[in-house]
């Protein structure tokens, strides 16, 4: 079974606007042309195409779900991690978060919850484990297309790629101040079930 995972294309979160509800934030104008080239550059239909429930991923995928009008679409809760309480966080900078995001990866406590509205750094792992468990019970010929965010992708890939380290490992290996993000918009990471355990490859532009 193959999956490859693309991150949602530019948002106007990602030009620096800010955000009253993380859920509606949209794609801009280069996001738009992002998700046709991810669409024009597929070789091979799949089985399935996944999105989160968030706009600017259902944006992302609907140019590959136009060209592919006879695959199955699912929504699966394959959201992006949201790990500051959105009532004290929306419509704020980056710059204005900052101390907050930097307390937060600092303590690596992977149970930790900022509030309502927000998830701990374990559950995320449990969502991104239970995201491969159901495209591992698909065919083994299957491909799927899996339309999601940044964040969760990378946590997927740790999951893969650092499975001898524990929650608190994973934690502290996953942000870094200052460095670009892990996967940038519109990337795209393969997934291969190898029998009985998940292999993956770096991020790739489309």
């Amino acid at each position: 079974m193959r999956a490859i995972f693309i991150r949602h294309g530019e948002s106007t979160g990602n030009a620096g606007v800010p955000c009253h509800d993380l859920a509606t934030i949209e794609l801009t104008e280069r996001g738009q042309e992002q998700a046709r080239a991810v669409a024009a550059s597929w070789t091979e239909a799949p089985a399935l195409i996944v999105t989160s429930p968030y706009t600017r991923t259902r944006q992302t995928a609907a140019p590959t779900i136009a060209r592919f009008p006879g695959v199955p679409v699912e929504t699966w809760p394959i959201e992006e991690f949201t790990y500051l309480q959105p009532s004290r966080w929306n419509g704020t900078r980056s710059a204005e978060r900052m101390p907050h995001l930097e307390r937060y990866w600092s303590a690596a406590d992977p149970d930790y919850c900022d509030g309502e509205g927000a998830e701990s750094f374990g559950t995320l792992l449990r969502r991104c484990e239970a995201a491969l468990a159901r495209l591992a019970a698909m065919p083994a010929d299957s491909l799927a297309y899996v339309f999601g965010h940044g964040q969760f992708i990378q946590a997927a890939r740790a999951i893969v790629a650092d499975a001898h380290m524990d929650d608190r490992a994973k934690m502290r290996a996953f942000w870094r101040k200052g460095e670009p993000p892990a996967i940038g918009n519109a990337q795209r990471v393969g997934f291969h079930w190898q029998g009985d355990r998940w292999a993956c490859g770096p991020a790739v532009a489309a």
